[in-house]
């Protein structure tokens, strides 16, 4: 990274927002200014999605850093970004699992305890005779 682009924009617990991208602070991950408004074939933005998925992500934090660096990169936001974030982050959770209040996709998806097996109930067949 060259000195001008490591100028720092905007910094929160977790995340910076650098001339060249966002970066998160514990683990280096990186996503770069020309890829922030990427999108998938549904129309749905491709980071908010992406970050679900990772366990070390929270919510709010990414939320703030995103937004902001939307801003300070002259990208529109529309009706796909509220989506996205909904789609991916939008589950609240009703216990302590998650403490900013958001149940990651990544827990949706892989939850962390195993399943009960609850038993399953076979209904018997009777006939009334004719």
């Amino acid at each position: 990274m060259s000195e001008a682009a490591s100028v720092e924009l905007f910094r929160n617990a977790e995340w910076s927002v650098q001339e060249d991208g966002l970066e998160h602070h514990g683990t280096g991950y990186f996503i770069a200014r020309g890829s922030v408004a990427s999108r998938r074939a549904e129309r749905l933005w491709d980071w908010p999605l992406q970050m679900a998925e990772k366990s070390w992500c929270r919510p709010s934090l990414f939320r703030e850093a995103f937004l902001t660096a939307l801003d300070r990169f002259g990208i529109e936001r529309d009706g796909d970004l509220t989506r996205s974030f909904a789609l991916g982050f939008g589950l609240r959770a009703s216990d302590e699992r998650a403490a900013d209040g958001f149940v990651s996709l990544a827990d949706v998806l892989r939850p962390r305890e195993a399943p009960v097996a609850l038993p399953v109930r076979v209904a018997s067949r009777r006939y009334a005779a004719v």
